[in-house]
């Protein structure tokens, strides 16, 4: 209880300078100035119950549950058969430093699912393709807070917190025919940030995975973030990595652009600068890039808590491709196809699990950032929203996101504990039809 009161205390006592700010979205956001104090303002919306309600799509579409009651699903993968692979667990936490570490744990506890991380993939079965997934099966189980996933060649990989992990896969399987061979280790000490985004290049030479920083700010040092903050490039083959971008805050997902090959991410940025900085961000991914943080954000936008200042990083950070929002805290990412209908053909559709440092939340959603000749071009479109009901409190928290292609977004929810499948609705194209 005196915890409790204590947080109250705290964002009561900041609340003042938490006015809703700037909406930042697309190329060129505007960006106030830092606001900084004891503590932010430290409102995460409680979870409710969906009851007989789901989430709104838009018109032309449905959405339907296909597995409920998991273990904190994660991140999707669609198998070459229609099958699909969910990552279900949780993460090490990092122990409080400060105060307001153990003050914000307590709060953001409040906006997270009580059930247990499952630590195994499951598998879902829709054999007649109508969109029941009638079967449900553990995949593999006794795993470390799964969370990235590729399939390269016969080779089904797992990106665990503390190592990228391969299972042998054979189209159509239902389970694992045996242990796991480790392909590399990952940096999982402290684990500020545990989760580990993967992707496969096009060709299948190399994995890319995402490890997150090992503080907001470098509070714990720069000794602590050796090997943090940035995304490897793994040969496949070998197992060997390399730091292919840097000044990556928290990579929380990577995916492919179709026919170019280029690596996309999205990243979750830092906090305790105000309720509008900094906004997190869709970005391409150079080879060889630094992106700014720890000591600039957006660009050359330079954070003096960074200390000692890197004049030289600051000139050379890289401006992100596409501001999201401040705190949204995007933690899926997946370029669409035609199959999605002409609305939604080209871009990225983009997981928003949600604010806990606003006083007004923000993601909290799925959105489509549409593209033109391969780039962001335009507004979001908000595809899934209505996780947040309207007192406020919070059904659902999307994270990964992932396009069937047959024609559907998989979206996972972990804090109800579902499985999304958004498609078209075949009334309502037959409705509209002439």
């Amino acid at each position: 209880m005196r915890a409790v009161l204590l947080a109250g205390v705290a964002a009561f006592a900041l609340t003042a300078c938490d006015e809703p700010g700037p909406v930042q979205r697309g190329a060129n956001p505007e960006l106030p100035q830092p606001q900084r104090g004891l503590l932010p303002n430290m409102t995460i919306p409680r979870p409710a119950a969906w009851g007989n309600e789901l989430p709104t799509v838009p018109q032309g579409f449905r959405i339907q549950a296909i597995a409920t009651d998991l273990q904190i699903p994660r991140q999707t993968l669609v198998l070459p058969n229609g099958d699909i692979l969910v990552t279900e667990g949780t993460g090490s936490a990092a122990p409080p430093l400060r105060p307001k570490d153990f003050i914000a744990g307590i709060i953001k506890s409040w906006g997270k699912t009580s059930v247990p991380g499952g630590n195994r993939l499951t598998l879902l079965r829709d054999a007649d393709g109508d969109g029941t997934y009638e079967l449900r099966q553990v995949f593999a189980e006794n795993l470390n807070a799964p969370y990235g996933l590729a399939l390269v060649d016969g080779g089904l990989y797992v990106a665990n917190q503390d190592a990228l992990v391969r299972f042998d896969y054979v189209d159509g399987q239902t389970e694992v025919s045996g242990p796991p061979r480790t392909v590399a280790l990952l940096p999982s000490a402290i684990n500020h940030h545990w989760t580990k985004a993967m992707t496969a290049s096009e060709d299948g030479r190399f994995l890319y995975v995402g490890i997150g920083s090992n503080s907001n700010i470098t509070e714990r040092g720069m000794a602590a973030e050796e090997d943090r903050a940035m995304i490897w490039q793994i040969d496949v083959a070998t197992g060997a990595h390399r730091q292919y971008a840097t000044g990556l805050r928290n990579p929380t997902a990577l995916t492919i652009q179709p026919g170019a090959g280029q690596l996309w991410a999205v990243v979750n940025e830092r906090d305790e600068i105000g309720p509008d900085l900094v906004p997190d961000y869709l970005t391409s991914v150079q080879e060889g890039g630094f992106y700014g943080w720890p000591y600039a954000y957006w660009g050359q936008n330079v954070d003096v808590r960074a200390q000692p200042q890197n004049p030289e990083l600051v000139a050379a950070s890289i401006r992100p491709d596409y501001a999201l929002g401040a705190h949204v805290a995007a933690l899926g990412v997946d370029f669409s196809s035609p199959v999605m209908g002409a609305e939604f053909a080209e871009g990225v559709f983009v997981g928003e699990h949600g604010s806990w440092n606003r006083s007004v939340p923000s993601g909290y959603k799925v959105v489509f950032v549409p593209f033109r000749d391969g780039r962001p071009s335009g507004e979001p479109v908000d595809f899934a929203t209505g996780f947040l009901n309207a007192e406020g409190n919070a059904r659902g928290r999307p994270v990964g996101v992932t396009v069937d292609p047959r024609g559907a977004l998989i979206v996972a929810d972990d804090l109800s504990n579902i499985v999304w499948r958004i498609s078209r609705d075949p009334a309502q194209s037959a409705a509209a039809s002439p």
